[in-house]
């Protein structure tokens, strides 16, 4: 039994990508409004119904974070809050970004990427049906999704633990809590100010070696042996805090679509542009004439 981002990882590469590592078209239902999420649907009730055991469950509705999570109810049932923590077999919970593909070839957003109003974590909080609160596990499934002759195709794919994007859980905690909103605003005191914070983190399909294909970053190194060289792994990917070596992932793809690679290393790979603790002034509304 592979703990649940392999399995998930295993199957969407086989799912969205063909014996020699080509994407494969699909369809999706129309989008009906802003909210609405096909692609996440056809995850849940798809791409990741029923394999290997695992039940799937998409967010009720829109606005809740994670988007999906994955588990094995047997294996749930009756378990501790602290059992479930850190057991990547039992319980994870996925996030869903998707991006595009820029005309030059390079994944959108690739220096910066909007999270909106919940910074990433490799753990999030969720709840159990009785409202018991459960920290579990937090992973990301980025994919590239782009126009194909017969619907649409996913052109890169990473299944991402979240600790390699932010591993502070009382920041986390901090902003998905409730916060305090000004009221009673402007001339008649019918305006609110929601505070709602609006957070730029990495993309990790900004990576050169990560923006075509399909790739699994996971904190275990030995998962060659696990899934009896299924994988392969071809990156040791490292993230430093002031300077320091803070943590280690390692990267696998298939081993048919990681023949003849060797293992590189990769330091803070993920692009980030200079940043000023200024805001930007909205944009300027020009007329076409002078005064």
């Amino acid at each position: 039994m592979h703990d649940i981002p392999t399995t998930v990882f295993i199957s969407l590469r086989s799912r969205f990508f063909d014996d020699l590592g080509k994407p494969k078209s699909f369809n999706l239902r129309p989008k009906q409004n802003t909210q609405d999420d096909p692609f996440d649907e056809f995850l849940a009730n798809v791409a990741l119904s029923g394999i290997d055991g695992l039940e799937c469950v998409k967010a009720s509705g829109p606005l809740i974070t994670p988007d999906l999570a994955l588990f094995r109810s047997a294996l749930c049932r009756g378990a501790k809050p602290e059992d479930l923590r850190d057991d990547l077999t039992r319980l994870v919970a996925f996030e869903v970004k998707k991006l595009e593909r820029t005309p030059n070839g390079t994944v959108a957003r690739a220096s910066g990427l909007d999270y909106n109003t919940t910074p990433p974590c490799g753990r999030v909080r969720i709840y159990d049906d009785a409202g018991v609160t459960l920290d579990v596990r937090g992973f990301y499934i980025f994919v590239c999704l782009e126009a194909a002759n017969a619907g649409v195709m996913v052109t890169a794919l990473a299944i991402v633990d979240g600790n390699i994007l932010n591993t502070d859980f009382a920041f986390y905690l901090s902003i998905v809590g409730e916060r305090e909103k000004k009221i009673e605003l402007g001339s008649y005191a019918d305006g609110a100010d929601r505070a709602r914070p609006m957070l730029i983190f990495s993309n990790p399909l900004g990576v050169a070696q990560f923006n075509k294909g399909a790739c699994l970053i996971h904190p275990s190194s030995d998962l060659e042996t696990k899934t009896a060289s299924t994988l392969k792994r071809v990156h040791l990917l490292k993230r430093t805090k002031k300077g320091a070596i803070d943590a280690e992932f390692h990267v696998y793809r298939t081993r048919t679509d990681a023949e003849g690679m060797e293992v590189t290393t990769l330091i803070d790979p993920m692009p980030t542009p200079t940043r000023d603790t200024k805001t930007r002034p909205r944009g300027r509304f020009k007329l076409p004439f002078r005064v």
